[in-house]
């Protein structure tokens, strides 16, 4: 009796295995988006390789298994298409200036900056404008570094006797804090200077 109740169940189980299994492969055929493939035209050079010539190399990109930042994508591209790919990157939130570069026409920052969605356009990617190139997107900033610390861009005392400092603090009022705003906000991304053509002839 206990055999021919197993056998009477067995097609029942069978039956309900199938229809979660199709009821599955519907869900899957229904939440599946259709790749949303983006180009990506970057700026390739190596100095150090002789014979090596700027050139600009297109990447292509399923936005839908990347990122919204073009940082995000330029990590993506580096991970698993092309370990040669060079740019710098730090803090992902727009506050070390590391990852400065010229997107799209536009210096700014590429964890800032959002993937242009339109797929029939490639984003354009270039270093810095008028800097040496170190290697693809990665500029030397010798030379800015040396300028602004040329300007001595720190507070200093009046009477110009730099002995005592930090053996004491220094009360400061809240109107004289104010006074700073607006100057001390820069995180040397350099994307300003590099905008300027003033600054692109004249910058020694």
């Amino acid at each position: 009796m206990a055999s021919s109740t197993v056998v009477k169940i067995a097609p029942v189980k069978r039956a309900l295995l199938q229809l979660i299994q199709t009821r599955c492969a519907q869900t899957a055929a229904a939440t599946e988006v259709a790749p949303r493939m983006k180009k990506f035209s970057i700026y390739r050079f190596n100095p150090e390789k002789q014979g090596d010539k700027p050139k600009v190399q297109t990447y292509e990109l399923d936005l839908n298994k990347c990122g919204p930042m073009v940082l995000d994508a330029l990590i993506k591209i580096k991970d698993e298409m092309d370990p040669t790919l060079t740019f710098r990157r730090s803090c992902r939130e727009g506050i070390c200036g590391s990852c400065s570069m010229n997107i799209g026409g536009e210096n700014t920052l590429a964890c800032l900056r959002k993937i242009d969605p339109n797929t029939s356009k490639a984003m354009k990617i270039y270093p810095l404008p008028h800097m040496y190139v170190i290697k693809d997107l990665v500029p030397d900033m010798s030379n800015f570094y040396a300028q602004y610390r040329a300007i001595e861009p720190y507070l200093k005392k009046k009477d110009g006797s730099e002995k005592d400092i930090g053996k004491t603090q220094y009360l400061q009022s809240v109107k004289d804090r104010a006074k700073l705003d607006g100057l001390y906000e820069c995180i040397l991304c350099a994307c300003c200077s590099t905008s300027c053509p003033s600054y692109w002839w004249n910058s020694g």
